[in-house]
């Protein structure tokens, strides 16, 4: 399965350390974020990536190159000035081709093991009635409240009788999609994810699983040192993430 790479962001929160780098470049454990993201991906037996840029992507590249350094080929689509997730996953649609593809948002890190989830994924998306399967993770902190409602495998919306005793998780920004799900949006316009995830939900359209595993949002300074500080003090600090 391809599998592309979200990167394109500036990372407001993440100022200065992303003045002057682009923030999938921060390192936490001796290695830039999208590395650990990459060599994940590799494991899992993809063998093909999209990246895309903006925000300082010419060092993205030439950090990454070709990706043969890491044993994968990547494609990069270049934005110029960021479209947000939906738009820039439609941008880089001809890169991705006709089949669901796995997104994997630039700024996380997770020890799920993708080879199995995206297993789980094309079994949930051989129902042509679902457009998504995504990752859900418990609620973090920073965001309590949570994104989705689980319920025996799919998405449930929330004026459905009995969803507020369904459990209500975040999502993780990974996620396998068909690419029918951004028909509307033009390549090269802004667009969030968002909107796109909620009419599938309506639809009933949309797939996912709950992950007890190690991951983290890395949306702030602090949430970085604490990453790196995990990162250190070995693989047990890290799944307690």
């Amino acid at each position: 399965m391809i599998a592309m790479i979200l990167a394109a962001g500036r990372g407001e929160r993440m100022r200065p350390l992303t003045d002057n780098l682009p923030k999938p470049l921060l390192e936490a454990g001796g290695r830039p974020l999208i590395v650990h993201l990459v060599e994940a991906l590799v494991a899992a037996g993809c063998r093909r990536l999209v990246v895309n840029t903006a925000h300082l992507g010419a060092m993205l590249e030439a950090a990454l190159g070709d990706g043969s350094g890491l044993g994968v080929q990547i494609c990069w689509s270049r934005e110029g000035t960021a479209l947000e997730t939906a738009g820039g996953i439609a941008l880089a649609w001809p890169l991705l081709g006709e089949d669901p593809f796995l997104v994997v948002n630039g700024d996380i890190w997770t020890d799920l093991a993708f080879g199995p989830f995206i297993e789980r994924a094309r079994a949930a998306l051989a129902d042509p009635a679902r457009d998504a399967y995504l990752l859900l993770v418990d609620n973090p902190p920073h965001h309590p409240e949570g994104d989705f409602r689980l319920s025996h495998g799919r998405v449930i919306d929330e004026s459905v009788a009995g969803a507020a005793i369904a459990p209500k998780y975040t999502f993780a920004g990974v996620g396998v999609y068909r690419p029918r799900l951004f028909d509307a949006v033009a390549p090269g316009a802004r667009a969030p994810l968002a909107p796109l995830l909620f009419d599938a939900r309506a639809r009933g359209a949309l797939a996912a699983e709950h992950f007890g595993g190690g991951w983290m949002d890395i949306g702030t300074p602090e949430r970085l040192g604490d990453l790196d500080r995990r990162l250190r003090a070995g693989p047990g600090a890290a799944r307690s993430l």
